[in-house]
Order: C-alpha cells, then structure tokens, then sequence
C-alpha cells in the first residue's frame, strides 16, 4: 500500500499548476537531459564545482510547490546501489588530492564522494522531471522527440500497470499472513512458490488488461493526446537553463566568490 501511494503521489503532484506545470513537456524534458549530461561530465575530483548544481531541483521545486520530503524518500532507496559503487574508489584510489591549503586527503574518498553527489542529483532531476511533468506528458514529448513507438508504449504500459502487479503481490501477501498466524513476515523456503504464483497470476492479469484494450480499440498505438504548442516562454526556460549549466560546468563558481570574498576582506 506504501509503494502503491508512492506512485500515485507522483501522479497528483502532476496535477498541479503552476509556471513549472505550465512549461511545455518537450522543454523540461531537453532541460532534464541536459542537467543530466553536465551533472555526470565533471571529473571525479572537481566535487567542488558541481556544487551549484544543486540549485537547479532547489528553484524547481520551491516553483512548482512540490515538498522535498517524499521527493528526497524516493531517493534513498538508490543510495545504498550507489555507495556500493563508490566504494571500490576508497580501495583503488590512493592518490593525495589537496582540498584545502592545509588538508590533503586521499583521492578515493572525494571521488566517492562526487559519485554519491553525482547519483543523488540525477536521480532527484528525473523525480522531479515526473512530479512536474507526468509519464503521459513525458511520452508526448518523447514522441515529438521521434523516439520508437514501441519505447514509449513500454515505458508508459510499465508505469501504468506496475500498481496492478503490487495490488497482485499485496494479495498474495496478504493471503500467506492469513494463513500462517503468528509468523513474521515470509519463510525463506516460500520465496520461490510465491514468485512463480505472482509470476502466473501477472500473465493472466496482463492477458485480462491487453483483451481490455483491445475490445477499446487498441491497435498497437497509445494516444497521449494533444498538448499546447510551444512558445517563447519554453524556448527561454530551456535555454535559460542550459546556460546556467554550462557556466557551471566551465567555470568554479565556488572559487570564484570564494576569490572575491578574500579579496573583499583585503
């Protein structure tokens, strides 16, 4: 039931207004891209200089009135994949970097470092690209993209129906607690027969929800409707931010104000 809210709170998030809402799916899509191609170019040793990134899921999500709690949950369960992989740079990587005048540390801990930045920031960018956006109006602007049908007619069917498959799986649960009282939570051993029934029950689900379908007139295309045209307000939301990445990824921001305001002091 938990995960069941978790999909549709995005969903509802969706549904707002506001000048976030009301940019043209296509624009935030390109913005969402473009925020993750610079987010994952840094070097693994310039932690510092991607830290104004962060601004980016900051303005979003104070303009579209979208509360960064649940956003940031849906994140965490991507962290530990994360820092698994950071890890082996702790092992591997033994080479002094200076981070200040006085303090140099070894390499492998700022690139873990800069992986988990990296991981969070990209994952927190296409969390929000949803909450503001919704699959359907992500579809819509991947079909302008003139991405394979068959793509999107998987992409928007999967995140549809993974609800119908965790409704599945919380009735088998449920029927395994009614039927074992006193036991806490699943038997190692039961693990398998109750996937393999999970596993039955979903081709049978699917089978049910394509015959659906079909008797409505599917025909092999999933129609997302029409959305407004673009206008000049998109085209400068985009490029607006694009600039900004750009300044980011080729300028130290940080330095910068760090130089001017030593220089302010003096």
């Amino acid at each position: 039931m938990e995960s069941l809210y978790n999909i549709r709170l995005l969903d509802e998030l969706a549904e707002k207004k506001s000048i976030i809402h009301n940019v043209h799916p296509l624009m935030k899509v390109l913005t969402t891209g473009a925020y993750l191609l610079v987010t994952v170019s840094f070097n693994k040793y310039q932690l510092s200089n991607m830290l104004p990134l962060v601004f980016y899921p900051v303005i979003v999500m104070s303009l579209a009135d979208i509360p960064a709690i649940p956003i940031f949950k849906r994140v965490l369960p991507a962290l530990p994949l994360i820092t698994g992989i950071g890890l082996f740079n702790l092992l591997y990587d033994k080479s002094p970097v200076l981070v200040l005048p006085w303090i140099t540390i070894p390499g492998g801990w700022v690139s873990f470092l800069s992986i988990l930045i990296k991981g969070f920031l990209t994952i927190l960018a296409a969390l929000i690209l949803i909450a503001t956006t919704g699959m359907t109006k992500i579809a819509l602007a991947l079909r302008i993209m003139r991405i394979p049908g068959v793509f999107i007619i998987q992409l928007l069917l999967t995140y549809r129906y993974i609800a119908v498959l965790l409704e599945e799986a919380g009735r088998i649960v449920r029927a395994y607690s009614l039927r074992s009282a006193g036991e806490k939570g699943i038997k190692f051993r039961d693990w398998g027969p109750l996937t393999g029934h999970l596993l039955i029950r979903s081709i049978e689900r699917a089978q049910r929800v394509y015959r659906s379908m079909c008797c409505r007139g599917f025909a092999g295309e999933y129609h997302t409707g029409r959305e407004k045209g673009i206008n000049t307000g998109d085209i400068l939301y985009f490029a607006g931010w694009s600039i900004s990445f750009l300044i980011i990824r080729y300028f130290n921001i940080p330095a910068m104000i760090g130089w001017l305001m030593m220089g302010v002091r003096r």
